[in-house]
């Protein structure tokens, strides 16, 4: 009898065991791709408002797709290869003070960020920053330098248009010349280097000694060339010489014969995050009500409505959804680039920053807010500043 018992307790048992790990497991799907969950709830939800006869499929950007997949894995290739990790390891064997170490922990990520995304910068140099940091007996300084890291890679990112996926989508959906694009930004990085330089002289002039086994590892030289030329093909294809039509089958090939380990690199949670707000973004644009507000925001004062947008639903889906409602790609550009700055979900470069920071041992949120909050918004108003001066001069 009592073995009858046990048998028929054990289905039960088993299902909310079932139950409860199913339930844990979506909420840390929740936790770890916020972004995305709400770009699927925002493309399920204006789906049921769209006029009858709407195509879905005509509001998704397959080119900018195909350019972030193997964007992804050519970076993340050049970062496994160790080319990344052993220019920095190079660069630090020769610093001798702290000011000086602050300025090359900052300025790293502000120019990788130009060739592979501010995202793979901070994944690549805030561990670094935070092993260097503590094997130099100044880990009280991490906080800023972190938050700093944050504020070089979004503002360093945004001169190229590979640098961040906003501008590889506003790059690719206005057309816009290479030339052009660049010269509208490199101002507001060269300000922004400027002022990083200045915020590291406030360090302590003391003298360090820099030992790090982090990134001393010889490159894998076959890997590197690999994924360099990769690298450059998407470089091609961004700049319309090569079709997205080759160069995606050219990268699975070379990616399945000679990396296939790559694949479990990239970031499949930013694609669908795309796919979502490309979904998104076309219902909205197919409302009449959404038409007529936006339209006329967006035709009286772009740059401040794209900054706004990306404070509230981060700079990349703002750049979706309010390209649908002009023309004007230069202070669409700025406004969600210099959007990247703010809050903490302002650009998801930053949320990588603090997550990263909030693993290491010791480390408190509050702190790492308050030297978030002062710098962005010193950041941000003097960006603003500076297009406001350009504006009065070159109409945007």
């Amino acid at each position: 009898m009592l073995s009858k018992v046990k048998a028929s307790a054990l289905p039960s048992t088993y299902t909310k065991d079932m139950k409860s790990h199913i339930l844990r497991t979506i909420a840390s799907f929740c936790r770890n791709e916020a972004v995305l969950c709400i770009a699927f709830i925002c493309a399920l939800v204006s789906s049921f408002f769209v006029p009858a006869g709407h195509n879905f499929a005509s509001s998704v950007d397959l080119r900018v797709i195909v350019l972030l997949f193997c964007l992804m894995g050519a970076t993340a290739g050049l970062q496994n290869a160790g080319v990344l990790s052993r220019s920095a390891h190079c660069l630090l064997s020769r610093v001798s003070g702290f000011r000086q170490l602050s300025f090359l922990l900052v300025a790293l990520p502000f120019f990788a960020a130009m060739v592979v995304t501010n995202d793979v910068a901070l994944l690549a140099f805030v561990p670094f920053a935070i092993l260097t940091l503590s094997i130099t007996d100044k880990k009280r300084h991490l906080p800023r330098i972190v938050v700093l890291q944050a504020v070089a890679a979004n503002i360093g990112g945004m001169v190229t248009p590979v640098g961040n996926p906003q501008n590889l989508f506003i790059y690719t959906t206005f057309q816009t010349p290479f030339l052009q694009f660049f010269l509208a930004l490199l101002p507001f990085a060269l300000a922004t280097l400027f002022v990083l330089a200045v915020v590291c002289l406030t360090f302590p002039r003391e003298n360090v000694h820099v030992s790090v086994s982090f990134g001393s590892e010889p490159i894998r030289r076959s890997r590197a060339l690999l994924h360099s030329a990769l690298f450059l093909l998407c470089l091609a294809a961004a700049v319309r010489i090569l079709p997205y039509s080759v160069l995606f089958p050219v990268t699975l090939l070379a990616l399945l014969l000679f990396d296939r380990g790559i694949y479990r690199k990239i970031d499949y949670g930013l694609l669908a995050t795309f796919l979502c707000f490309f979904v998104f973004s076309g219902n909205m644009s197919s409302i009449p009500f959404v038409q007529t507000t936006l339209g006329s925001a967006m035709n009286a004062a772009p740059f401040a409505v794209a900054l706004a947008a990306s404070q509230v639903i981060s700079n990349v889906p703002a750049a979706v959804l309010l390209s649908e409602f002009t023309s004007n790609w230069p202070a669409l550009l700025l406004g969600v680039d210099l959007g990247g700055l703010g809050t903490p979900i302002a650009s998801l470069a930053s949320l990588i920053a603090m997550r990263l920071y909030l693993h290491t041992p010791e480390t408190r949120l509050s702190t790492f807010l308050k030297e978030f909050a002062v710098a962005n918004a010193a950041f941000l108003a003097l960006l603003c500043a500076l297009y406001l001066a350009f504006k009065a001069f070159y109409p945007m």
